[in-house]
């Protein structure tokens, strides 16, 4: 049996970041293919033989949509490395999700569409990842369509997000011009095959760019162009280094078309090769190591109905040290209870397994009935919190009330349990007890009304509440907390957590009640500890 060090060496954890269209759920799907998890572009092996659809957007909203609102796990083998993709929601309206995958992954791979170059939703969830020193690898995706020249994506990325970069791949050409890529750090040259759409093999091995087999492979004029790049990008760019990547400094660049296959292998060797194994976790009291003998793990979060014929809801688990073995008695650190993992789940997308056994880095899916919630944290006995997991005030806010009046206190039923998965935050208001639901963007309302319908049965309308923002309501003395939920009944509302939430009308309302009550903190940004 191998060892615990061992385990956690081979382990790759990380996450694919992008703006929305930018091929995301493509090089998702490309890289379970050349891992071998799939064995064709959307069929995946499953026992028997039977091939069946996987895509990492499994929800329905997202099938009809094309877009992925939640994020998902998939776990695969690939030379030697055991790998966890963590795929996140593209679209800005359901941020926060990402924002919690990102707790629990080592690493990540920023997608940019070549000819839209940095977009807004790449920029923000960048910072999120600058903020946590993540190493980023960075795919630069749709080179067989017109893209913007090489030099000026490289210029972008480092004037835009402060970061050195170094490509790892070259594009040869572009649009109908794409002949494929050459790696730079294997001396390798990748071609298109047209028509192909298996994975192609690994590529010529070449001598350098002075091989002469580039030039009986290539056009006079793209070999010399080539050429010619690249004598100015390794005079422009920093050497790669695996130090500076691994500090969040520096980002390997690789070019490519996903939907074409090509620079996933390199991408994928790339990840293999340079992205770190398991890292310490930080918790309110000291950093876990990953080596360390007892089993600790934290929920990033929380998915109900995957499966819509058993209503579960499974409570998804970064491990983030010793080796978990199936039928565990771990401790639930928020309630004081012992909990017996008999039947954690390992995941390929919609996928599931027993978990026999986890080791740091893996994620595990534990079935529950609502005990578990985001931020919680699981031991082997010591009370550990962990921290970095954040919850987010919402900024469009509505109430939501049922279709038939008699569904009201399912419809509270239904919110809260909506709540506890993290796709929006849900305030039973102090006075009338409506339920208010707040998200942080429009298209959240349309997911959460369907979802409300399909998952629960429960028709329901969402209208406008005629408010500004919500706010936590928080104090270091906790008789000024009572006193300012006492002297303001009619704007507060609790959470599914039962905490005080302060509602504003306006804008002025936040203001003055900010400076009116100096000793009371409302809370944008809440840390979810366990």
């Amino acid at each position: 049996m191998a060892s615990l060090d061992t385990e956690i060496t081979r382990r790759r954890t990380f996450a694919i970041i992008s703006h929305p269209d930018a091929g995301k759920t493509t090089l998702t799907e490309k890289l379970l293919l050349f891992g071998g998890a799939i064995q064709m572009a959307g069929a995946v092996k499953a026992r028997g033989d039977r091939r069946r659809a996987v895509h990492s957007d499994w929800l329905k909203v997202e099938r009809e949509r094309g877009i992925s609102v939640a994020s998902s796990v998939m776990s695969y083998e690939f030379d030697g490395n055991a790998f966890n993709l963590l795929d996140t929601p593209g679209h800005e309206d359901f941020s926060e999700d990402t924002y919690r995958t990102l707790t629990a992954v080592d690493s990540a791979v920023m997608v940019i569409d070549a000819a839209r170059g940095i977009q807004e939703q790449t920029r923000k969830l960048f910072e999120v990842c600058r903020l946590r020193d993540m190493p980023i690898i960075t795919f630069i995706n749709k080179m067989d369509r017109e893209a913007q020249d090489p030099f000026d994506l490289l210029d972008e990325i480092e004037q835009t997000l402060q970061i050195e970069v170094t490509p790892a791949s070259w594009p040869i050409g572009m649009g109908q011009l794409f002949k494929g890529c050459y790696d730079l750090l294997s001396d390798r040259l990748m071609l298109v095959e047209k028509g192909s759409h298996n994975a192609p093999d690994a590529g010529l091995t070449c001598d350098g760019l002075d091989d002469p087999k580039l030039d009986e492979l290539l056009p006079a004029g793209v070999v010399a162009e080539l050429r010619e790049q690249v004598m100015m990008v390794r005079g422009l760019c920093p050497q790669f280094s695996v130090q500076p990547f691994l500090e969040g400094n520096l980002t390997p660049v690789y070019f490519g078309s996903a939907i074409n296959n090509f620079g996933v292998r390199e991408l994928l060797r790339g990840i293999s090769s340079f992205a770190p194994s398991p890292r310490p976790q930080p918790s309110e009291t000291r950093k876990v190591d990953p080596a360390e003998d007892k089993v600790s793990a934290f929920v990033f979060k929380i998915q109900a109905n995957m499966d819509a014929k058993h209503r579960d809801r499974i409570a998804f688990a970064r491990v983030c040290s010793g080796h978990f073995k199936r039928g565990m008695k771990l401790k639930h650190v928020r309630s004081g209870k012992q909990i017996n993992v008999h039947n954690a789940l390992m995941f390929l997308a919609r996928e599931r397994e027993l978990a026999e056994e986890a080791f740091p880095g893996d994620i595990i899916g534990i079935p529950n009935h609502g005990n578990l919630r985001i931020g919680d944290a699981l031991t082997e006995g010591e009370a550990l919190r962990f921290n970095g997991i954040p919850s987010f005030a919402p900024e469009l806010l509505q109430r939501v009330r049922p279709m038939d009046p008699m569904r009201a206190k399912h419809l509270g039923r239904a919110v809260t349990q909506l709540a506890e998965e993290g796709v929006a935050r849900v305030f039973r208001t102090n006075i009338g007890s409506n339920w208010i639901v707040g998200v942080v963007g429009t298209l959240q309302f349309e997911v959460l009304a369907d979802r409300i319908r399909t998952e629960y049965d429960i028709p329901v309308m969402f209208e406008a509440a005629a408010l500004h923002t919500a706010r936590w309501v928080n104090g270091d003395d906790p008789a000024e907390v009572k006193r300012f939920v006492d002297k303001n009944p009619g704007d507060l509302a609790y959470d599914h957590d039962d905490l005080p939430v302060f509602l504003a009308r306006n804008g002025w309302h936040l203001q003055h009640t900010i400076e009116a009550w100096p000793n009371v903190q409302l809370l944008k940004i809440r840390e979810q500890t366990a």
